[in-house]
């Protein structure tokens, strides 16, 4: 499972070895026993990555193997491309831009994208310096 935690300032990817069910279940029971209010729905998300960055043109064959539904991959421009994901959107309500964003894939398409999303950090981290 994919993981996108979306923040006022951007956001982190993290891949976890639990189910999708498992994860939204043990957020659902948490909130109800802490009072807080909690928003479940389905939903997509996008991110952009290097369109020079190794790679890419593998993760496009592992999105068309996917079910076409859960991942695409389009060119934005010369300089990135759009990862667009199919999955479900955990929030305090439906109108929060803050949250968590959880999909499932196939392991192999998970950890490529991930990997993928990691070079990216490291790339954008060391041009800012």
């Amino acid at each position: 499972m994919l993981k996108l935690t979306y923040t006022e300032n951007g956001f982190n990817l993290e891949r976890l070895a639990q189910s999708l069910e498992d994860w939204v279940t043990t957020r659902v029971i948490l909130s109800l026993r802490a009072g807080w209010h909690i928003c479940v729905e389905p939903s997509t998300a996008s991110f952009l990555l290097p369109a020079d960055l190794p790679g890419i043109e593998r993760l496009e064959i592992e999105a068309r193997r996917e079910d076409s539904e859960i991942i695409s991959v389009s060119a934005c421009d010369v300089d990135y491309v759009e990862i667009s994901l199919r999955g479900s959107w955990v929030s305090a309500s439906s109108e929060c831009d803050e949250g968590v964003f959880v999909v499932t894939m196939s392991d192999r398409t998970e950890f490529f994208l991930f990997k993928l999303w990691q070079q990216a950090q490291i790339v954008a981290s060391c041009v800012s310096e």
